[in-house]
């Protein structure tokens, strides 16, 4: 049963958005130009989708994915050819795009309080890979590759990718991998530390809505505070974070649904 919110859902364009219990479900649905995030209206649909999470409590986690063979593919490179659409007009005029633009999508994502779960389930290329590299936890099917390939277009990752990827699997993978501009497998992104789970492309939704439904089943306002905590964690000095702790277990520890865990969990344990 889909639990009921008066936050309404937002419109999107270029992507569909489902929900199946506390777990919502954003489909990238432009795979007649393989989910590109410029040249679309993708990157508005993923920034209203954060923005709407925020403000909806009866959503626990985000799945993300794309509809037809490829995850994303990233920037158009098209547009890039003939100077066209975001990537026309000067560099004052480029930058400004960027920043009203595709950059608008990682600060968006990282704001976001609910677990991420991207489902890679096809090629993640360049703005592509940096997407799935913003979601919290990444499952591949065997279909999937990942490429930051921007050098090989002459650029740079102008959306944050080189930020993402060096905390997700260190400075010196990070840096082989952008500077090579080589793109890798499924498996290989799995013992590199991108990806956590490798499955069948038949496998890849169900077991992505497994994980997300694990994570659901928890108390959802702890939920909220245990993923903005882990993201400060690798950002504040151990005092601070500290402190942060104390205040947000505070919280917890005068929440309903702390008292109903423990319930459960001495009912749990009278009757082994």
């Amino acid at each position: 049963m889909t639990p009921t919110n008066a936050t309404p859902r937002p419109e999107l364009t270029d992507a569909r958005l489902e929900l199946e219990g506390r777990i919502a479900t954003l489909t990238l649905a432009r795979h007649d130009v393989r989910n590109a995030l410029t040249g679309t209206a993708l990157v508005d649909d993923i920034v209203a989708v954060a923005e709407w999470l925020n403000r909806c409590d009866a959503v626990s986690v985000l799945v993300i994915t794309g509809d037809g063979s490829a995850f994303s593919a990233g920037g158009n490179v098209k547009d890039m050819a003939s100077r066209g659409g975001d990537f026309a007009g000067d560099p004052a005029e480029v930058a400004e795009r960027y920043r009203r633009g595709i950059q608008r999508m990682p600060l968006a994502l990282d704001a976001v309080e609910v677990p991420i779960i991207a489902a890679v389930n096809g090629p993640a290329i360049g703005a592509g890979f940096d997407l799935a590299n913003m979601a919290d936890l990444r499952i591949a099917s065997r279909k999937a590759k990942f490429g930051e390939t921007f050098l090989n277009l002459g650029i740079i990752p102008g959306d944050g990718g080189a930020w993402y990827l060096q905390r997700l699997i260190g400075y010196q993978r990070a840096f082989e991998l952008t500077l090579s501009g080589r793109v890798i497998d499924a498996e290989e992104a799995k013992q590199t530390g991108i990806v956590l789970e490798v499955t069948e492309p038949e496998a890849l939704m169900a077991r992505a809505m497994e994980l997300a439904e694990r994570i659901a089943a928890q108390p959802p306002k702890a939920t909220r505070l245990t993923k903005r905590l882990m993201k400060k964690g690798s950002r504040m000095a151990l005092p601070d974070f500290l402190d942060l702790c104390a205040v947000f277990q505070g919280l917890c520890h005068n929440e309903p649904e702390h008292l109903e865990a423990v319930d459960a969990m001495l009912e749990k344990m009278a009757k082994q």
